[in-house]
């Protein structure tokens, strides 16, 4: 009985080929109809500019809403992280981290700066003990009466040494005396020595005892001559009252033109020799201020 319900339950591949054919429709003829109906699906190209579309910044109207229109929760989702990631890096810009990390760089090279500043003094200590920068003020090892003294003279120096503080005279006047040198010496020795110093105005009649080979004057026009060469735009003599020297203009330092009897400043002049004399000349380098036109030029 088991085998006969197992056999009634079997259904051929003829049978199910009939069945289907009974479900299918046929025309007047008996023949099955056949659904001809295309079906239309997106070519590559359509695909591919239908992501264009919905990732273009036109095709999003509006992103406040709960979805996005015309577009697929996978590209909403894909717009969403990108407008997070849009937001976070304003967040940072606006928090500044760019500012945090030039501070530190600028602290780091600060750092750097007075270590290098550091171990140069401490090289230069080995000539000269007073340049070690662990020493102590040298004004501590003076006596009372010493440092009066040394007081004394830093305020007439001042007077007499334009861009040097009464402070830094006194300084230096000390170590000369605590170097054993007298009050005397010590005087002559430091205004020798920052009237001569880099980076200040010094006497025109110092000229010939700096060895540096670029220097800053000032002094009043003396004197102006016709060039010698063509690429000479002014050759004249300046002067004040410890000397005079001559000054040469190149052309090609498109400096202002000079006249005679004005006081003029100049920085950064080129030192040489003319006929056995120092002399200066004026370059790209070179800056020039009029006092009296109360104005720079660079």
């Amino acid at each position: 009985m088991s085998s006969n319900n197992s056999s009634s339950k079997v259904v051929t591949v003829d049978e199910q080929a009939l069945k289907q054919a009974d479900e299918q429709a046929v025309d007047e003829d008996g023949f099955p109809v056949v659904d001809e109906t295309p079906e239309f699906e997106a070519t590559v190209e359509q695909e591919v500019q239908a992501k264009v579309d919905a990732n273009h910044p036109d095709g999003i109207v509006d992103t406040s809403d709960d979805r996005i229109h015309g577009a697929t929760l996978e590209q909403e989702e894909r717009i969403r992280a990108r407008e997070d990631e849009l937001e976070r890096i304003s967040a940072q810009a606006e928090m500044g981290p760019q500012e945090g990390r030039e501070r530190r760089t600028r602290t780091i090279a600060a750092n750097q700066n007075r270590a290098r500043r550091v171990e140069f003094q401490k090289r230069a200590a080995s000539v000269d003990p007073m340049a070690d920068p662990e020493r102590a003020d040298p004004r501590t090892e003076l006596s009372r009466e010493q440092l009066a003294a040394v007081n004394k003279q830093s305020m007439r120096l001042a007077k007499e040494l334009d861009g040097w503080s009464r402070a830094a005279i006194s300084r230096r006047l000390s170590e000369a005396v605590v170097g054993g040198q007298d009050l005397t010496s010590a005087v002559v020795t430091v205004f020798e020595e920052l009237q001569t110093a880099p980076g200040h105005v010094i006497p025109i009649g110092k000229l010939e005892e700096v060895s540096r080979k670029e220097v800053s004057i000032e002094g009043r026009v003396e004197t102006l001559w016709d060039p010698s060469h063509p690429s000479i735009a002014q050759v004249g003599l300046i002067a004040d009252d410890s000397g005079q020297t001559r000054v040469t203009i190149w052309k090609s330092s498109d400096a202002p033109w000079i006249e005679e009897g004005e006081q003029v400043r100049i920085h950064k002049a080129a030192r040489n020799w003319h006929e056995g004399r120092v002399s200066l000349a004026v370059t790209g380098w070179t800056t020039i201020h009029f006092p009296e036109r109360g104005r720079w030029w660079e």
